[in-house]
């Protein structure tokens, strides 16, 4: 039987890269499957050596709730007197993601009480980014889709309020391929090599998964009836996360 763990992926800071090269550390729109295993990893305890093959199996949805703002990091860095290469790193600010993993009921019951209790720090993308409270939702017995359709909307209540005249908004989902119903199999999916087969720093691994990606609406529950049909303005506010 199978199980769909529920997490709210919020903090100041998010930076989830795929395809990173040298001095640039770009970072995806969305989760990847190699942030959400490794932080599921994390916390079990799991060493960088050891086996991930289950964790990778799962099946995975990315709800982007709140996109957040796309900060870019000048960075320095010194290893004793050697100074390391310059590089540009870049981050998400006061974005919202709802991530869904299903698997056998099991090990997702094992997960949930990792999350709850960690054994190591847990981390959105990079070390420089810890999650805020709360990060586990729930864990759900319906089908993932299901989960991903009924699950409230996660932004902040100030986000919320900047669209406080839409009753529904849509959300944008990133999942793994099969998972969405309906997906139009004449427009192929994108391809993503964030699949990690070994986080082992001698030999870091990934390979390849297939995505699709849809919107679904949602409920807005500051939704005001007697506010202007148009987007409303108001300031930044990027700790509203907390």
């Amino acid at each position: 039987m199978s199980e769909v763990l529920v997490l709210r992926l919020a903090g100041p800071l998010q930076s989830w890269g795929s395809s990173s090269r040298f001095t640039r550390r770009s970072t995806e729109a969305f989760p990847t499957k190699s942030g959400i295993v490794g932080l599921l990893a994390a916390a079990q305890g799991r060493r960088r050596t050891d086996p991930i093959e289950d964790l990778a199996e799962l099946r995975m949805a990315v709800r982007i709730d709140q996109p957040g703002e796309l900060l870019r990091d000048f960075h320095t860095a010194h290893r004793g007197k050697t100074a390391m290469p310059l590089s540009d790193r870049f981050y998400w600010s006061d974005a919202v993601f709802a991530a869904f993993v299903e698997g056998p009921d099991g090990l997702i019951d094992a997960l949930a009480s990792a999350i709850r209790r960690p054994a190591f720090p847990l981390y959105l993308g990079r070390r420089a980014c810890p999650p805020a409270l709360p990060l586990f939702l729930a864990v759900e017995s319906d089908p993932i889709w299901e989960v991903v359709r009924s699950t409230r909307w996660l932004a902040s209540g100030f986000h919320r309020k900047r669209q406080r005249d839409k009753r529904e908004v849509q959300v944008r989902v990133v999942a793994d391929a099969g998972i969405i119903p309906g997906a139009d199999e004449s427009t192929p999916g994108r391809t993503l090599q964030d699949v990690p087969v070994s986080f082992d720093s001698e030999r870091r691994l990934y390979t390849f998964r297939q995505v699709e990606e849809a919107s679904v609406p949602l409920q807005n529950p500051e939704y005001d009836e007697s506010a202007p049909r148009r987007a409303l303005t108001g300031g930044h506010d990027p700790m509203e996360v907390l």
